[in-house]
């Protein structure tokens, strides 16, 4: 059966219920995704590698296959059953997250890495397009922050439980027991979620067929708002990628703390990181009934206030005061995700939502993912004849503050142009 009871969607407890499942789907994305941060300290000094072969294992080598991925899974979600591509998407990346214990070299573990991007890439943008059915337009950017709070519980997991367990049982025992639960989500996932009609939300039917990608592409490059805040998001992710992956090893490096403590200060960030990610949506949604430029007003703002805030955690030698600010960078820096979704997919007529999530992502992904930790990683390796262990610190004072000022900017052009692109967006 195509549909499973859809009309379960008629009152709302369902759909919060659906909202729940999606969002633990995508908390296990990052689990799965940051475990390596915590880890790649420990996996450093087993296999002796670079920093610039960290920033592959975590950044280049994963984005390249989850954008390549993204799209042909995008387009089969926007034909084919939603819920089940997720499912099965689930099941592939918890499998590989716990073949990567079993890695004995570089390129063991770069090739389980590989098979993590390419489960994960059929995760978020059907799961994306599924709440944009089940919520309206005026509870969308809510609704895809509690989504996207998964990031946040995910990295809190991920970083709580890779710390203690890579201090007392290892590195590859902590791949071990992160990644295998993810299978019975996948399970619960498929036995207890309906797919949802499309254009539920909206009240109308979708008796259209799926869009060519070129389609897609082209309406969504035509809007001069979609183009300032994907390289915005994409140079945001950047920041996130590429300094948020060596954070860890900043801390282990330039700092008397262990992996399990430091894991235990880093998950209490990501508590902090999922009430800004909330309150992005919330405030996006709220503020936005009057003016939608609030959509992008919010990620520039937010985004702008972690500057002196971030400078002080890569300078100060205060240990306990640097954890301590990552609270404050960890709510501005994690509000600009669900406005940018819930506007994207506004942008798009509803057998492109989920190929729109792809395609920001993919512009996201291959230039935050793929490159910022790789970027930041020789950066710190052209430095460290020099400075040493200090480098990792300079390699990130360096870059951050004007990327930070760069994608506030974008975020600026985009709320010029939203309101006029929305006006013509397709009904």
């Amino acid at each position: 059966m195509k549909y499973l009871k859809p009309d379960l969607y008629e009152g709302p407890s369902y759909k919060y219920y659906v909202l729940g499942v999606l969002t633990i789907v995508y908390s296990f994305n990052f689990i799965d995704r940051q475990l390596l941060v915590i880890l790649q300290e420990s996996i450093k000094q087993e296999m002796d590698l670079s920093d610039s072969q960290l920033g592959l294992l975590s950044g280049f080598s994963f984005a390249i296959f989850y954008v390549l991925c993204g799209i042909p899974l995008a387009k089969l979600a926007d034909r084919w059953i939603r819920r089940d591509v997720v499912a099965i998407s689930i099941t592939v990346w918890s499998s590989m997250t716990a073949l990567s214990g079993f890695a004995q070299n570089f390129t063991h573990l770069l090739a389980a890495r590989i098979g993590v991007a390419v489960g994960e890439a059929g995760g978020s943008p059907p799961a994306h397009a599924m709440i944009s059915d089940v919520f309206t337009e005026e509870r969308r950017a809510t609704a895809l922050a509690v989504y996207s709070m998964g990031i946040n519980f995910g990295v809190l997991f991920g970083f709580l439980l890779g710390g203690w367990i890579n201090e007392f049982y290892g590195w590859r025992t902590a791949f071990l027991v992160v990644g295998l639960p993810g299978i019975g989500i996948a399970v619960l996932l498929k036995m207890t979620v309906a797919e949802p009609l499309r254009g539920m939300s909206q009240g109308i039917e979708d008796n259209t067929e799926t869009p060519k990608l070129k389609e897609t592409l082209s309406l969504l490059w035509s809007r001069k708002s979609f183009r300032h805040l994907s390289l915005a998001c994409a140079i945001h992710a950047f920041i996130t990628y590429g300094a948020g992956n060596f954070v860890p090893s900043l801390f282990l490096r330039l700092h008397d703390i262990q992996s399990g403590e430091l894991g235990s200060w880093l998950a209490v960030g990501a508590i902090f990181g999922g009430a800004g990610t909330f309150a992005g949506g919330y405030l996006s949604d709220h503020l936005g009934k009057k003016d939608k430029r609030w959509y992008q007003w919010i990620p520039a703002l937010s985004t702008i206030l972690t500057l002196p805030f971030t400078i002080f955690v890569y300078t100060t030698g205060n240990t306990y005061l640097a954890l301590a600010t990552t609270f404050l960078t960890s709510i501005f820096f994690s509000a600009y995700l669900a406005p940018n979704l819930a506007i994207t997919h506004s942008l798009v007529g509803l057998r492109m939502r989920a190929m729109s999530s792809a395609v920001l992502f993919f512009i996201l992904n291959l230039i935050g993912l793929g490159l910022g930790p790789l970027f930041i990683g020789m950066v710190s390796d052209f430095l460290n004849p020099t400075l040493g262990d200090e480098s990792i610190r300079y390699a990130m004072v360096m870059t951050v503050p004007v990327l930070t000022v760069w994608s506030t900017v974008h975020y600026m052009f985009a709320a010029k142009y939203i309101r006029d692109d929305l006006a013509n967006a397709p009904k």
